[in-house]
This record gives C-alpha cells, sequence and structure tokens, in this order.
C-alpha cells in the first residue's frame, strides 16, 4: 500500500517537474527578441550545415555545409529509405569538358521536414552510363557553382522559394508532412555557355524517352533551362512500376511514422506556430531530440 502510494507520489511529482520545465522554457523563449532568437538558432544549425530563412520560416544548407566533404553516390539516394527520407529524385547525368556532370533534383519528405533540393557535382573523368550508380562524385568548386532558383509548390500553395550561386540548394519545412507525388518543383538552372547547355538538355531529352513514367518540361531562356518538376522516381533510379511490393511497405511504414513524428513534434512544440520559437522551445526541452531531427544522415560517412 505504502509503495503504490509513493509511486504515485513519484509520477505528480514528475508530471510537475515536466509542466515547470515547459512553462520556464516558453517563457524564456517569448522573452527573446527576433534577432536573439536568430542568432541563437543559427549558433545551433551552424554545425550541422544548415541556417534558418526568417523571411520563409524555413531551413537551408549552407555553402560550407560539412555534406559538401562527402560530395554524392547512387547509394545515398537508395539507403536513404533506412532513415525515413522518401523523395521523388531526378538525377540528369551529362559529359561536358572531360568529366561527367550530375545535375539532381529532389522532393519529398526528410524525416519530418518537407523539403526540395538541387544538388551540382562532377566525377573526376568522363563515365560510363553503366558506371553511375557506384560512381563518386565531388561537390563542384566554388568557381563552377551555377545560378540556381526553385520554387516548392504542394497543390496550387507554394512552400518555398530559393535562389542561389550554389552547388547544393535547397528548402526543409520542418513539422510538415507532405507525400511526394503531392509536390512539384519550377527549377531554373543557369549555364555559363551554349555548349554546357546543350549537353545538359541532350541528357534531358535522353531521360523522357528512356522513362516514360517520369512527368516533368523544359524550356529554355537564353542561357537558362526551366524545369517543370512534378513526378519523379521514388529513390531513384528505381521507377514506380519496378518497385516491389515489400518496398512499397517499407515507403509506407516510413511515411507512417514521419507522419506521426511531425504530429508530436507539433504538439511537443506547442503554443508556437514559427519555426524559429518551435524548434528553440525543442532546444530548451529537448536538446537531444534535436540534434537527432537536424542530423541527415549519409550512408558510409559521419559527420566529423
Amino acid at each position: 500500500m505504502y509503495f503504490f502510494i509513493g509511486f504515485l507520489l513519484l509520477i505528480v511529482l514528475c508530471m510537475g517537474l515536466c509542466f515547470w520545465r515547459r512553462r520556464r522554457a516558453i517563457k524564456k523563449v517569448r522573452c527573446m527578441s527576433c534577432c536573439e532568437k536568430q542568432e541563437l538558432l543559427n549558433g545551433i544549425l551552424e554545425p550541422f550545415g544548415y541556417y534558418y530563412v526568417c523571411d520563409q520560416d524555413l531551413v537551408s544548407t549552407r555553402n560550407d555545409a560539412w555534406q559538401r566533404r562527402a560530395g554524392y553516390t547512387a547509394l545515398f539516394d537508395k539507403a536513404a529509405l533506412h532513415f525515413h527520407m522518401v523523395f521523388d529524385a531526378l538525377p540528369i547525368y551529362f559529359d561536358h569538358c572531360g568529366r561527367t556532370w550530375l545535375i539532381e533534383l529532389w522532393k519529398g519528405q526528410y524525416g519530418i521536414n518537407t523539403g526540395a533540393e538541387v544538388g551540382i557535382y562532377n566525377a573526376d573523368g568522363l563515365l560510363k552510363p553503366d558506371e553511375y550508380a557506384t560512381a563518386h562524385f565531388q561537390a563542384v568548386d566554388d568557381s563552377e557553382r551555377l545560378p540556381v532558383s526553385f520554387n516548392l509548390f504542394r497543390g496550387e500553395r507554394l512552400l518555398a522559394s530559393m535562389s542561389h550561386t550554389s552547388w547544393w540548394l535547397t528548402a526543409f519545412l520542418v513539422g510538415m508532412f507532405t507525400r511526394p507525388d503531392q509536390l512539384s518543383m519550377e527549377v531554373t538552372i543557369g549555364f555559363p555557355c551554349q555548349e554546357m547547355q546543350h549537353h545538359f538538355l541532350e541528357a534531358l531529352d535522353r531521360i523522357s524517352m528512356e522513362n516514360k513514367s517520369l512527368r516533368f518540361s523544359c524550356c529554355c531562356h537564353g542561357a537558362q533551362v526551366h524545369i517543370r518538376y512534378s513526378c519523379g522516381c521514388p529513390q531513384s533510379p528505381i521507377c514506380p512500376e519496378r518497385i516491389s511490393c515489400f518496398r512499397r511497405l517499407r515507403i509506407r511504414w516510413a511515411q507512417f511514422c514521419n507522419r506521426f513524428f511531425c504530429r508530436l513534434y507539433r504538439r511537443v512544440t506547442r503554443p508556437f506556430d514559427c519555426t524559429l520559437d518551435r524548434i528553440l522551445l525543442l532546444y530548451e526541452l529537448l536538446p537531444f531530440a534535436l540534434r537527432r531531427m537536424l542530423r541527415k544522415p549519409i550512408p558510409g560517412k559521419r559527420r566529423k
């Protein structure tokens, strides 16, 4: 009897402590100025390679992000499902100036984040098509970065609009759940010469002919190529009609978990609506959960 009463008192004490910590954390976040919040949040995000975009209330990646040293290989896309990243991907391989280049578009659900990416990479030399799946590509140098912009839509609603001369342009909306097929991208890429633009357009034509399930369109305005990308290959290079039943189940399970954790994130970070406030509240309450949320795993790589 005394043990039962002591156990109940312990539960009540723990609940009271949690309630007190939560009220204290909410008050602390509310007492900070907007500049103080942004400075603190960017300090938290910097080691993970991200920064906060105030005018759009989203998170994007820095030019000097640690992921730049890792480069890219197709294994990253294939293994992403293990980390609950479910996205459509459109990899565009083309040869230019004695090297094979890769410009890839992604859109989908990254854990508890709805997001999109455009990455620019190249290999050390020319590759054959059957080497694309295993080759390692490095991120382009600063002198090779391209002017890139994209608008990310969910149906007719504009979610994000990003523009920068970059090797990796991204936008992540924290706490939003979306299926990849609900998203579309309007991407604009500027090329330094007509030859590079021509090779890129040839690669897009080959992809369009070889993959009928892909839905994208493109047009040119001077040195710029505009792409509207609405449907792609989940976890490229596998096309939708070739996905096994087991993989479909894994995608559904990953999305079930993503939806659950999105709701949990929004529940824990109430009463705030702004991503800036929500992340800072999570930082005050559960810093280990925030670190896990921000970490984007790269198979075979460890963040230094």
